[in-house]
């Protein structure tokens, strides 16, 4: 009989438990095979920032005997021995969980996540928690508890945030599928960067419960919770897990599917070659059979004061409270203490702290950027109907290298536009560019339509392969 031969950092979650649970594979096999990864490639990525790698040994020893024990015809867990990683904002019992501040550097989990437990509970195996950028507001995943993440396809450049360990692990197949949060792009910047797929929910599918910071008010629908894969098939199980569901929507016939491309664009002149992959995506989708549409939008040109002002109204907390730099002496102390190495918190965290003392939350000015942005939900709704999805740019540029993003520091309202629309997105990748860094492509649905976006997930990996592991990686 043939040895069953399985590349456990390239194949799908779905097949990694379809296996074990066959008795193809032992669940111990795959874990070791999973650190073994991540022993090797961590050091470069500074990725993991907190391990459990024992509990993990011992739990998928428990998994080994208990399909041992099972009778022909048992019914098991789906994701019963399968490890996966958790963004360290998100709570997993035991493991630390400080969002990169220094005021929490001590603090540990002492119970799971909801949509942590509800993996667990599906059998799912957490090997540990990634890095985050500061209070998890940053397009890098840097902080003064655990430093800087790089990015697997090349370490010179940012991995995203601030899910930017899942990014990193995920993309580098050191786990099938991570936990990340996203309140401004936190799931598609880093998937994006790292060359896998992300999924942003719906606004309140997905409990929140167990992350920190959590948003506030009407706020705590634009933060999302959910998965980075890297492997389509696995969106939607996932999904169905994570928002108690357990049977999300099956994906819909591409020949059903209107792909809508708009003109406007929310932030800067998107680079030449995001552009041609998105035309080369709606042309891939159409020639699998989905009908093809172009559209304006012109509200979505003023995203980023859309997404500052709506967050900034309907927040009960703001971000300033959180750092703990609530009056402006204190933010003005910390800026000075910047140059002189001495701060507490990062720059680009200060500089949050500083913008939302200016953005306006009442007024005449507010009320009439929030009506622009409700105008907008509206149009973007009739626009999709129940069987559109829109292509959009995941962002103006490439993985940048390590600081950059200072320079452009609105390149996030690409993705965060969507958040205070609360519309599901689907991160997709499409290859690499020459460089050999990731292209992709953010795939829009209507409210609670995260199966239209899988869809058009599912035919645009088959036309472009998907999730490829990084050259410099092995």
């Amino acid at each position: 009989e043939e040895e069953l031969v399985i590349d456990y950092g390239s194949v799908s979650a779905q097949e990694l438990a379809s296996c074990i649970r066959r008795g193809e594979i032992k669940a111990l096999e795959v874990i070791e095979a999973h650190v073994e990864c991540l022993a090797r490639i961590n050091p470069r990525l500074n990725a993991l920032v907190a391990e459990r790698f024992k509990a993990a040994r011992g739990e998928a020893r428990a998994a080994d005997e208990r399909i041992a024990a099972a009778g022909p015809g048992a019914v098991l867990p789906p994701l019963l021995g399968v490890p996966f990683s958790v963004k360290e904002s998100i709570a997993l019992t035991g493991m630390p969980h400080s969002s990169g501040l220094l005021a929490r550097r001590h603090v540990r989990a002492r119970r799971d996540a909801v949509v942590v437990a509800r993996l667990r509970e599906a059998g799912a195996i957490p090997l540990g928690v990634t890095n985050v950028s500061e209070l998890c507001m940053w397009m890098e995943s840097n902080n003064p508890v655990y430093g800087r993440t790089n990015n697997p396809y090349d370490p010179a450049r940012t991995p995203g945030g601030s899910s930017g360990g899942e990014g990193a692990l995920v993309g580098a197949g050191c786990v099938p599928f991570g936990v990340g949060a996203d309140i401004g792009g936190s799931i598609r910047m880093p998937a994006f960067f790292c060359g896998v797929f992300g999924l942003k929910p719906t606004g309140g599918r997905v409990p929140n419960q167990g992350g920190f910071p959590l948003g506030t008010g009407a706020a705590a629908d634009y933060y999302c919770t959910g998965p980075l894969a890297r492997r389509a098939e696995d969106l939607l199980p996932l999904l169905g897990i994570m928002d108690g569901s357990g049977s999300p929507e099956p994906v819909s016939p591409l020949s059903r599917l209107r792909v809508i491309t708009v003109p406007d664009r929310a932030g800067p002149r998107v680079a030449p070659a995001l552009s041609r992959a998105l035309e080369g995506a709606a042309i891939a989708l159409a020639a699998r059979g989905a009908r093809l549409e172009r559209h304006a939008l012109p509200r979505l040109r003023h995203g980023l004061s859309i997404w500052a002002t709506m967050l900034s109204a309907g927040s009960t907390r703001s971000f300033s409270e959180d750092l703990g730099v609530v009056s402006l002496s204190t933010l003005v102390s910390e800026i000075v203490r910047l140059p002189l190495g001495r701060a507490r918190h990062t720059l680009p965290a200060l500089g949050l702290a500083a913008i939302e003392r200016l953005t306006p939350t009442d007024g005449a000015v507010a009320k009439r950027v929030l009506a622009e942005g409700a105008t907008l939900r509206r149009e973007l709704a009739a626009l999709l109907g129940d069987d559109g999805v829109l292509l959009y740019p995941p962002h103006p540029v490439l993985a940048p290298r390590h600081n950059r993003p200072l320079l452009s520091p609105t390149n996030w309202v690409y993705t965060a536009i969507f958040n205070v629309l609360e519309n599901p997105v689907v991160q997709v990748p499409l290859g690499l560019d020459p460089r050999g860094l990731p292209l992709g492509v953010q795939v829009v649905a209507p409210h609670g339509r995260e199966d239209l976006a899988v869809t058009a997930a599912l035919a645009l990996e088959e036309a472009f392969g998907g999730w490829r592991p990084p050259p410099g990686i092995s």
